[in-house]
């Protein structure tokens, strides 16, 4: 099939025009290679335009039949109608044949929190005599205190670190920038971490001003957080499927558990929609039914 000038249009178009993250770029132009896969195997051998909405319905159809879950037919659906609209601004075709099609429902999922608890117990879990025992903490902390997502953590830098005002500064999805202000706990962890592991390190060049290093002082990966907190867990023998995301859960459920203002949390989290932060007003029963006991009139 022709399609790789279009493609590559497209990556443009997300990159230069949406101002997308690279890995939400990478995340979009895969889910067009599984429709162009499936077309390929098909035997359709013609243009992006000359697809048509009974194509892409045999698509969503055969990844269903395939046993793919209701939120990955939805992104999936998510990127085909993204590049379909693309096409469209940039008059490569006259109509959207993704318009009328119906994103597949899904129920919204509660995220998976953990209890205080359990954030002390994995944070204290840390090995502080460990050649990295220093930096696991501090990202850990950072991770809970500030509700960063692992891609902003790891694209972390010392400049965006201000010890004097106590927040840092993320540049979240499409680039925008947001000041998230953190605790006692997070600033002594990391400070203990510049002052004993990362002081110690012979740092590479171009990432002099990464705050989280790997030993051999290079900016690390997100696999590498995600393998730090596997590990934690499985230590203390945590009965959780957890991730990086999950500290950002907890963030948002605890703060909203405190009595945070909706909005104040919207804004930490760097959500465009108010809607997506609402997925955090689920509470405990216990909670709940304090807080209509206190104040509603007739309790």
């Amino acid at each position: 099939m022709i399609w790789a000038d279009y493609l590559e249009g497209y990556k443009s178009y997300l990159q230069l025009e949406k101002s997308l993250s690279g890995n939400t770029v990478e995340a979009y132009l895969k889910d067009i290679s599984k429709f162009t896969d499936y077309l390929a195997n098909q035997g359709f051998s013609k243009k992006p335009m000359d697809v048509t909405q009974a194509k892409i319905r045999e698509f969503i159809n055969f990844i269903n039949e395939n046993g793919m879950s209701a939120s990955s037919q939805a992104r999936a659906l998510s990127g085909i109608k993204s590049f379909f609209k693309y096409l469209l601004i940039h008059d490569k075709i006259d109509k959207d044949p993704s318009a009328m099609i119906e994103t597949p429902k899904i129920g919204r999922k509660l995220p998976v929190a953990l209890s205080p608890d359990e954030i002390n117990n994995l944070v204290n879990a840390v090995e502080l005599g460990s050649e990295t025992g220093y930096r696991n903490k501090a990202i850990l902390e950072v991770l809970y205190s500030c509700g960063i997502r692992v891609s902003e953590l790891v694209g972390l830098r010392l400049t965006d670190v201000h010890f004097t005002e106590n927040f840092i500064k993320v540049q979240g999805k499409g680039n925008k920038e947001r000041l998230i202000p953190f605790g006692k706990k997070a600033k002594d962890a990391i400070q203990a971490y510049i002052h004993n592991y990362r002081g110690t390190l012979k740092i590479d060049k171009k990432d002099e001003n990464i705050l989280f290093l790997n030993r051999r002082g290079k900016k690390m990966t997100r696999v590498m957080i995600f393998t730090i907190i596997k590990d934690l867990a499985i230590k203390i023998d945590l009965q959780k499927n957890i991730s990086p995301h999950t500290f950002r859960h907890s963030f948002a459920t605890h703060l909203m558990e405190g009595g945070a203002d909706l909005r104040a949390i919207q804004d930490m989290l760097g959500h465009e929609s108010i809607s997506t932060t609402e997925v955090y007003t689920h509470l405990d029963k216990e909670y709940l039914k304090d807080t209509i006991l206190r104040f509603h009139p007739r309790s």
